[in-house]
């Protein structure tokens, strides 16, 4: 699935049924309809929660605590882009926090933390989109910080 911006509120609410009916057999199915509603729109906006809640019968309360525990679902969109930097232990080995706190804050896009990326080997890591970027140090994240702002 790929990002859909500006569209209006019956596009998002027909994306948000398109992706509820997909799921209308899977149990379990709170967190993958958040992924997928994340995926396409960019966010989970407020306004779908009532949606959502009601077509898995559960209450908007119990979609909002979900929402909210999970650090990667956003109510609103992004006003900047996103550097996802690797906190993990073996990134922190590779000298992450040193990464972490040269680019304290950094205004162009926000570096949200993210555990365990995968690449421990080749670590410090990052993630753009679903782009990773490993064997980062200072000039690098200062590269990336450039491409995407």
């Amino acid at each position: 699935m790929t990002m859909t911006t500006n569209l209006t509120a019956s596009e998002r609410d027909a994306e948000v049924a398109r992706i509820l009916a997909a799921h209308a057999t899977r149990e379990g199915a709170l967190l993958p309809i958040l992924h997928d509603i994340q995926a396409v729109l960019g966010h989970v906006p407020e306004a779908v929660i009532p949606a959502i809640a009601h077509a898995l019968n559960v209450s908007r309360a119990e979609v909002h605590g979900v929402i909210s525990f999970y650090h990667d679902f956003h109510v609103e969109p992004h006003t900047r882009p996103v550097i996802k930097l690797c906190r993990s232990e073996s990134c922190q080995a590779r000298g992450v926090e040193v990464l972490a706190r040269a680019f304290e804050g950094e205004t162009r896009v926000s570096i949200e933390p993210i555990y365990c990326l995968g690449l421990c080997t080749v670590g410090p890591n990052a993630m753009v989109g679903n782009t990773l970027h490993a064997r980062l140090d200072t000039a690098k994240l200062s590269a990336l910080v450039e491409s995407v702002a």
